[in-house]
């Protein structure tokens, strides 16, 4: 998951900071991150080395083999797949959730499923190897724009993920090669809202989708009830659009003077825009820090209060 936290400066109609306090942040971030976990029947022991007998073959003894071996490998997911994942099972990185109806309530649907082959060479490592992992890990997010539609930014004011995972050693071992991309969407800070409709190319094709899965809050950035939600939960902030920060010399943080001073004008022009007095109004901007610039978060977030 996600780590670090978003500084904050809340200015009101003079332009004077009247709140700064840093909040938790993970909720902005434009993905999950997978968890640090691996696939389920990994072992961190080394693995039993084969006993010997001493007794001759018998030629009437039956052939032994595998029972495994003789299994076929599971068949891949199917894009399109529904599924009923609680916010835990969505950080898996294997899951052993069926598939369901997707005319029944959801909060996981499959867009991509595709081959680890294809994504790292075999030689790369095991399902669990950090090679395949971050393969994947790079993968999903990348079709999610494709699958959703619309500007990135659209993704980044949305509250849709990416998850995604791979097979078990055990599957992997009889030939299971796919890896599958699933997309969720956040009711609130650890619970998962219901996938209703047709999502594909949804931000590119209404903007209506923002009342159902826009990225809103519960109170002022900075205040102490300020709770990331998805806008079709009570709220009383929304966020209206990012700022894209350039990196510094040779890619670094540019500082925090630098990203802080950047969201000062978008965000006035951009609440000034839906402020009912645009002579009196209130806006809110976050911007990454240190720690979420390394983890590839390279915008701001500029708030207002609901219209």
């Amino acid at each position: 998951m996600a780590g670090g936290e978003p500084a904050v400066c809340v200015l009101g109609r003079h332009g004077t900071v009247t709140a700064r306090r840093r909040v938790a942040g993970w909720l902005l971030f434009p993905m999950l991150l997978a968890s640090a976990c691996s696939p389920s029947g990994s072992s961190d022991g080394p693995a039993a080395a084969p006993t010997a007998s001493s007794s001759p073959p018998s030629s009437s003894a039956a052939p032994t083999s595998d029972p495994s071996a003789l299994e076929p490998p599971p068949k891949p997911p199917e894009v399109r797949a529904c599924y009923r994942l609680d916010f835990d099972q969505a950080l898996e990185a294997v899951t052993h959730v069926p598939a369901s109806s997707c005319e029944r309530p959801h909060t996981a649907r499959t867009y991509a499923v595709g081959r680890i082959g294809g994504l790292v060479d075999g030689a790369a490592g095991a399902v669990d190897s950090r090679p395949v992992q971050d393969a994947v890990a790079t993968e999903c997010p990348r079709r999610l724009a494709a699958f959703l539609g619309g500007p990135e930014q659209a993704i980044r004011l949305s509250m849709f993920r990416p998850v995604w995972f791979t097979p078990s050693l055990e599957q992997a071992d009889r030939g299971a090669d796919w890896y599958r991309c699933d997309v969720i969407a956040l009711a609130s800070e650890g619970s998962l809202a219901r996938l209703e409709g047709r999502l594909e190319g949804l931000l590119g094709r209404n903007p209506a989708w923002k009342a159902t899965y826009g990225l809103c809050a519960t109170a002022e950035p900075g205040n102490p009830r300020f709770e990331r939600v998805a806008c079709g939960s009570p709220h009383s902030w929304v966020a209206l659009s990012t700022v894209p920060i350039e990196p510094g010399q040779g890619g670094r943080y540019p500082g925090v003077d630098a990203v802080r001073n950047l969201g000062t004008t978008p965000c006035t022009d951009a609440a000034r825009q839906v402020a009912e007095d645009t002579l009196d109004f209130r806006w809110g901007y976050e911007w990454p820090t240190l720690e979420q610039w390394r983890q590839g978060r390279r915008y701001g977030v500029c708030w207002a209060p609901t219209p």
